[in-house]
């Protein structure tokens, strides 16, 4: 599902968690963890345990793809994943789902990815995340196409978004600081693009700073899912 919404250049990931038994494509997940990846969860609950280890299992299956040897995943500033040295990727878990994405740092600048239950938003998040102009395009969605929870598919959209700006400039990006726009593909109802213009200055790639993000959506399987890709050479 992630693997669809990334360049030719990216290695995707994923393990849902009914795979096993539908006999689908998914890996194993690695059954421990490096020692140092266990201090970081030491008192986890069970269930950010099982996350916490699935999704570095994907991880390094796709470190795995690009001909790096398996390593340690830690947290650095802001919990952000450490990856090994000439690598850029992205990680997302949510129940029942994780994925890794992972890309040579030669290849992509950044990138982004999240993965959300396709339902709807609490009440009281959807003011919180989106902006007005944001509000009434996803109100015009909802009129034509009612059964994609575009609330969701917006928060999911400013998450990947967070993550591929993140290693770009070691900054917080709020809310508030990135106006999406969301597209469907023609003859598509279930998959489309999303533009996120950033109304803080952007990371400078290449010499160039960046004003927008550019990325895709798809929803399958009860998830919505979404990516962000930050090329060189962009203006």
């Amino acid at each position: 599902m992630i693997e669809e919404l990334l360049p030719e250049s990216v290695v995707a990931v994923e393990a849902h968690a009914d795979d096993h038994a539908e006999g689908t494509r998914a890996p194993t997940p690695y059954p421990e963890l490096y020692p140092e990846e266990e201090a970081l969860i030491a008192r986890a609950v069970e269930k950010r345990r099982r996350e916490f280890t699935v999704v570095r299992g994907c991880a390094r299956r796709a470190m795995e793809k690009l001909g790096v040897p398996p390593q340690a995943v830690l947290s650095g500033d802001r919990g952000a994943p450490r990856w090994p040295d000439g690598l850029i990727g992205s990680m997302t878990h949510c129940d029942g789902y994780a994925a890794a994405a992972l890309a040579r740092a030669t290849d992509l600048a950044s990138l982004g990815i999240d993965a959300e239950p396709h339902l709807p938003l609490p009440a009281d998040v959807l003011p919180s995340v989106a902006l007005p102009d944001e509000v009434r395009r996803l109100g015009e969605l909802a009129g034509h196409h009612p059964r994609i929870h575009w609330d969701r598919l917006l928060f999911s959209a400013k998450e990947s978004v967070y993550k591929a700006w993140f290693p770009l400039t070691g900054k917080w990006l709020d809310f508030s600081e990135a106006d999406i726009e969301v597209f469907m593909d023609p003859g598509h109802t279930t998959s489309g693009g999303l533009s996120a213009g950033l109304l803080v200055p952007g990371p400078v790639v290449d010499g160039r700073r960046i004003g927008r993000f550019e990325g895709r959506w798809t929803v399958s399987r009860g998830l919505v899912a979404t990516s962000v890709t930050v090329p060189y050479g962009q203006g």
